[in-house]
């Protein structure tokens, strides 16, 4: 009986065409405004979780972080060709109705090689405000170690544009606020699902703090 073949690990060439490609189209339609970027640790692996309140908040982080980033996103945004773009610029492809196993290897993959993994806590586009987090976070934070970057995307909501209802208006303002990176396991190395869920709760409490303070200090 053959083994099942390990999914690759995506690409960080791929993700690094990501970050530029992001670079060129979030500073050319918007004016985002980075704070904290220096925070993020320069080498090994990292979390960004980010809220998640607009379709550009994804693109807008990958524009503006200091490290080429891989996302975990919805299979159902691998439509046509978004499908070959995405897996070409290191993105994660993963299905949020089952464990989805490939998604997960490639997502403790992108960290076991010192990468970048972005994931959107609350699992779905809502209100941004943290205020409901998927035990997803807290797995890949405790079972790989890697430390936890908060990051807040603030003004994407504020108001639509006027010439694509969908996208804020050219030209505005996109804050992003990057936090301090923070360790969500307790020390005791447990992946119990008591240990998650109590990984969580600590989680939950640094994200919406992080979120507070960047609205703070951009008065949103």
């Amino acid at each position: 009986m053959t083994a099942p073949s390990t999914p690759p690990v995506p690409s960080e060439r791929g993700a690094e065409i990501g970050r530029r490609i992001g670079v060129g189209l979030m500073y050319g339609f918007w004016k985002p405004r980075v704070l904290g970027a220096w925070r993020v640790p320069a080498a090994g692996p990292v979390i960004y979780a980010v809220n998640h309140s607009h379709n550009i908040d994804g693109p807008m982080v990958m524009g503006v972080a200091p490290r080429p980033t891989h996302f975990l996103i919805k299979k159902e945004a691998f439509i046509g060709p978004l499908d070959p773009f995405l897996l070409g610029i290191g993105q994660v492809k993963v299905d949020r109705s089952t464990a989805d196993r490939t998604a997960i290897t490639q997502a403790l993959g992108v960290l076991d090689n010192g990468g970048v993994l972005g994931i959107f806590p609350e699992g779905t586009r809502g209100e941004g405000d943290f205020a409901a987090l998927r035990a997803g976070l807290a797995y890949f934070a405790v079972r790989s170690g890697a430390p936890i970057v908060p990051v807040a995307v603030l003004g994407s909501t504020d108001r639509p544009g006027r010439l694509i209802k969908a996208l804020p208006p050219l030209r505005s303002r996109v804050d992003v606020v990057f936090g301090d990176p923070f360790d969500a396991s307790d020390g005791s190395g447990r992946r119990t699902r008591k240990a998650l869920d109590e990984a969580t709760e600590r989680i939950q409490k640094q994200l919406t703090a992080h979120l507070e303070n960047a609205r703070r200090l951009t008065g949103r």
